[in-house]
């Protein structure tokens, strides 16, 4: 419990770390600067969309910090029974991760590559989360088929609960990198979607941490 709680905290910090960074070391007194509207975010100023981005991962950990806390205290109910983790949510893991790294190139090349490189690691990105769902539905049905149903016992409820709310974030974050790429494939050169896929980077690595201690929880306990 301790473990994942403090994971959850640490990606509180380091969202909050990310908020204030740029504001450290200024001196507003000497510098004048004035907010330019990025064009991949729908014409907001860029601390308005990565402030409300910060702001959405932050209610989001909380979620899932509560999620978690009640699975704990419901673990300790005389009618709770582990159940077998499917193998393929190894395979899970291994994609996301996959796809963080694949993000995180893009985030790369739209500062100073070629926007054709942008295509391609968000294509890659966006294969390897769709190939994270298609593992996941895989586990479902596997679980479905060895008898573990939802109302069987309350491990199995949660098990399934906690991994479609996790499956429901990256659904939303496919979302977005469905419009940023459609975007790509339209003509924009990679200053104009540099800031989308910085946010959707960032998102990815937030899905992926959540993910590992998701995982690392209902494996240990």
């Amino acid at each position: 419990m301790t473990t994942t709680l403090v994971a959850l905290a640490v990606i509180m910090a380091a969202v909050i770390w990310w908020l204030v960074r740029p504001s450290i070391g200024a001196r507003p007194w000497v510098e004048q600067r004035t907010l330019v509207p990025d064009p991949g975010a729908a014409g907001l100023p860029f601390p308005t969309v990565k402030l409300g981005l910060g702001v959405f991962i932050v209610v989001a950990t909380s979620l899932f910090a509560l999620s978690i806390s009640a699975y704990l205290m419901r673990r300790e109910g005389a009618d709770w029974r582990p159940l077998a983790q499917p193998a393929v949510l190894w395979f899970s893991t291994a994609v996301l991760g996959l796809a963080s790294v694949f993000f995180q190139r893009a985030s790369g090349a739209a500062k100073s590559g070629p926007v054709a490189r942008v295509r391609t690691q968000l294509f890659a990105g966006g294969a390897c989360t769709f190939a994270f769902l298609a593992g996941q539905l895989w586990a479902w049905r596997q679980l479905e088929s060895a008898g573990y149903y939802l109302t069987t016992n309350p491990a199995n409820a949660f098990f399934y609960f906690l991994t479609a709310l996790h499956a429901a974030h990256v659904l939303g974050g496919l979302f977005v990198w469905g419009k940023t790429t459609v975007r790509v494939l339209r003509g924009a050169g990679a200053p104009e979607v540099r800031m989308s896929v910085e946010l959707c980077t960032l998102y990815w690595h937030f899905l992926l941490v959540v993910w590992i201690a998701l995982f690392g929880l209902l494996s240990l306990t």
